[in-house]
């Protein structure tokens, strides 16, 4: 498993633009590869390590040193889903048609 795998969502508040962005080799450690996208003009709303998201629909990229590598982008800020996975609930962010689970620890509960 590839530790230096790292996965942001991040919204620009200017461009009200959302995108998920993935690193896989550029940056040794997770905190540089948002500080990147927040000297971009972007929040940070969601940040996640290999170890820590599921895929949804967004298929882990191959190696990449060089680039930063875009999963998906849209207008406005990102959308929050429920995501079905193995028979467990949990909470997962859309942007566009691109759906993944930031923390597959934190499982959706229905409100009573």
């Amino acid at each position: 498993m590839n530790t230096n795998y790292y996965r942001v969502t991040a919204y620009h508040p200017t461009k009200d633009l959302s995108i998920i962005m993935d690193s896989n080799g550029l940056y040794d450690a997770l905190w540089k590869f948002s500080s990147s996208i927040v000297s971009k003009g972007f929040d940070i709303l969601e940040v996640s390590n290999s170890s820590s998201f599921l895929e949804g629909n967004i298929v882990k990229a191959e190696f990449d040193s060089n680039s930063y590598i875009l999963r998906a982008v849209g207008k406005g800020r990102p959308g929050n889903v429920v995501e079905l996975n193995s028979n467990e609930t949990y909470h997962a962010v859309k942007v566009g048609e691109k759906v993944y689970v930031p923390d597959k620890s934190k499982l959706w509960r229905e409100q009573a």
